[in-house]
């Protein structure tokens, strides 16, 4: 089933590609196929126009909101550009949206992510899949909590993930469980439910921002690595913008691309 999503400021690469999601490949036409959770889809965009193929027969309007397409970016990016610098920005990044994803899967994606690179951390999340994940007929299912709440460290040994293995099944064995609910999550103060994701063990703040923004869409988190500290060194010495401080996500996700673009984040 096709569906056709008309939006206008929007790069479906840009979106795809900036590290915020693993399970896309991108084709030399531009046409990407992914998986989320345990259905694929493949999208491609023509102008203002969102072209999606679903392989099921449920509703197809979940992967506008997948994409982050009804959030008002012409109202978030007139309030980021307050600031000039971060007008400045905005106007060459501000066609990337935040995803919202599935919580468990992004909270265990971006545990597999830590001092990882993305053709790497996308290896290691095919072979958990294809591990542990239903066969759907073609492409396998994330696994799910209880899927692997169960295992045995040793039994992740072929996904080659090293010291990550006992991260992946302490999450699955919280989220299982219902101790860690990402429902509840969502609604708590910032401080309260980073706090609450870093009792995982393994989750430092860097983690526990991502899964935030990315699988919670908690707009107001800022995850901070080594790429985007130094990005801000030497963008906003003095700290993020006021004017920033409800999208900080999304100003992160603007000030990463750009910097990269810019070839601020070369090694030195």
């Amino acid at each position: 089933m096709e569906t056709v999503f008309h939006t206008s400021g929007f790069s479906l690469s840009h979106t795809l590609n900036c590290g915020q999601c693993f399970r896309f490949r991108e084709d030399a036409e531009g046409t990407f196929t992914g998986i989320v959770g345990d259905r694929k889809i493949v999208l491609r965009q023509d102008g203002d126009d969102v072209l999606v193929t679903t392989f099921s027969n449920d509703d197809p309007s979940w992967v506008g909101d997948y994409l982050g397409l009804g959030e008002d970016y012409g109202k978030i990016n007139s309030l980021l550009s307050a600031d000039g610098k971060l007008a400045e920005i905005t106007a060459v990044c501000g066609d990337i949206r935040i995803m919202k994803q599935p919580f468990w899967e992004t909270l265990e994606s971006f545990i597999i992510s830590q001092n990882n690179n993305i053709p790497r951390i996308q290896k290691i999340i095919d072979r958990f899949c294809a591990l542990f994940g239903r066969d759907m007929g073609g492409y396998f299912a994330f696994p799910l909590p209880e899927d692997v709440a169960g295992l045995r460290e040793e039994e992740l040994a072929e996904l080659h993930c090293g010291y990550r293995a006992p991260y992946l099944i302490d999450a699955a064995r919280k989220v299982a469980s219902g101790e860690i609910d990402g429902s509840v999550i969502r609604e708590m103060p910032l401080d309260e439910a980073r706090k609450v994701l870093m009792s995982i063990k393994g989750v430092g703040p860097k983690v526990a921002d991502c899964t935030l923004l990315f699988g919670l869409h908690r707009l107001d988190a800022f995850p901070r690595d080594v790429w985007i500290k130094r990005a801000m060194a030497q963008l906003f010495p003095d700290g993020l913008p006021a004017c920033a401080s409800d999208y900080a996500g999304i100003a992160q996700q603007y000030i990463f691309h750009y910097a990269r673009n810019e070839g601020m984040l070369e090694e030195k």
